[in-house]
């Protein structure tokens, strides 16, 4: 399946311009936010992001670029979702008090090989009252190890005081020019020949 096949694994591959160059400026100062909210429709690429995003905080072969290198153990661990210190949590299945409070005593601990843990909580809207309030303290005072990155279709049931301590990036609706960047990833990729105008 191509969209699979051909999830972009670096900033570059995004297919949104505008959302590249966002990337790139808040990626490329000295201090990396420690919690990111990402919203927009389902099927824009918020959680492929969020593995980017954790990819470059974590490459071990960074140099001048800000894109991770793809190739160093952390970044192919992270590709195929055996890196010990990144942790997807569906916000859906895991929405109670209990599991946020776990979540808290874990954070704690350092990171096992990677430079920072980095906690992506997909649906993170699906939490309960008691479960943000829970998540909340710990934003407001996370570890310099961990960093957050809690994605969302439901921007408008995620508190203020959450979507306040984070570094807010909305995801837009693909443009012509950004389904015509994707198309010509897999065009390349598949080694076809197809003219622009097609």
């Amino acid at each position: 399946v191509f969209y699979r096949k051909y999830r972009p694994q670096t900033i570059e591959e995004l297919d949104n311009l505008a959302l590249r160059e966002l990337l790139y400026a808040f990626l490329g100062r000295n201090k990396i936010p420690q919690a990111f909210l990402f919203t927009g429709p389902k099927g824009l690429g918020k959680t492929s992001t969020a593995r980017i995003v954790a990819k470059v905080i974590n490459c071990e072969e960074k140099k001048k670029s800000i894109d991770p290198c793809d190739k160093c153990s952390q970044c192919i661990s992270i590709t195929n979702g055996t890196n010990l210190d990144i942790l997807e949590i569906d916000g859906a299945s895991n929405r109670g008090i209990d599991e946020i409070r776990d979540l808290r005593e874990k954070v704690r601990l350092s990171p096992v090989s990677a430079q920072k843990k980095v906690y992506i909580i997909d649906e993170v809207h699906m939490l309960t009252t008691e479960a943000f309030n829970a998540l909340l303290k710990t934003l407001e005072e996370p570890p310099n190890h961990v960093v957050f990155i809690l994605c969302t279709t439901e921007e408008h049931k995620v508190p203020a005081t959450i979507i306040s301590r984070c570094m807010h990036i909305g995801f837009p609706l693909a443009s012509d020019q950004d389904l015509i960047h994707s198309f010509k990833r897999i065009v390349k990729g598949e080694k076809l020949n197809v003219e622009d105008g097609v």
